[in-house]
């Protein structure tokens, strides 16, 4: 058993184990993969580690996992999952008995994290990435639809430009502000206008002149 504690051995336990628990988030293999990941780098913390270290090395390799999952569905900006990485590295490179040994250990991580984008290829790949995407499409779609609704309500409201049409500027209608256009005018500041029509969120206005106030044309 003398091979588990070389110093390239390192790099199967990690590569093997990194490879099967991204794997399992990107393929349905019934948590097989998750099951061989995690005992893969069991095997490696608990070969390199005393228990106090091991149990800490473990949580920070794991929790590189879930910030690398957070950033992959909620944030999206990378931030997340390269404090990931950097924590899946250290844990395993803090875990090696030797400098060359770390060294291992790390490039196994990042080949068996690289390897694993390639199982949907050959493996069923889950749909659960795509329910979720799907989800928060319709989520949006929905958003959009009961903002349309809301803007079109608006025709006919009157109310007072906050900032100069020059035509695209800011207007105020029963107390909300909005951002609205005029049909190729000039509205300056403070002047009272009418929302004639909304295309999705555009809105367009009219300034209203003396004559638009007058409900019925005068009498002459």
């Amino acid at each position: 058993m003398e091979f588990l504690t070389a110093d390239w051995f390192g790099l199967i336990l990690t590569g093997l184990g990194t490879l099967f628990l991204i794997g399992e988030l990107l393929v349905n293999m019934r948590g097989l993969f998750a099951l061989l990941g995690i005992a893969f780098m069991t095997i490696y913390f608990t070969v390199y580690l005393e228990t106090d270290s091991f149990t800490i090395m473990i949580i920070l390799y794991f929790l590189g996992l879930l910030l690398m999952i957070v950033d992959g569905k909620l944030i999206n900006d990378g931030t997340l999952a390269i404090l990931g990485i950097v924590s899946m590295l250290i844990s395993v490179g803090l875990a090696a008995h030797n400098i060359y040994a770390g060294m291992y250990a790390i490039i196994g991580v990042v080949v068996g994290g690289g390897l694993s984008f390639t199982l949907p290829k050959f493996l069923p790949s889950r749909n659960m990435w795509a329910k979720l995407t799907l989800k928060d499409r319709l989520t949006k779609e929905a958003g959009y639809s009961s903002l349309n609704v809301e803007y079109e309500k608006l025709v006919g409201e009157r109310g007072v430009t906050l900032t100069d049409l020059r035509p695209v500027g800011t207007i105020r209608v029963n107390e909300q502000d909005y951002s609205a256009i005029s049909n190729a005018e000039w509205i300056p500041k403070h002047s009272k206008i009418e929302i004639v029509q909304v295309d999705g969120t555009r809105i367009l206005v009219k300034k209203i002149t003396e004559e638009t106030k007058t409900d019925h044309p005068p009498i002459r």
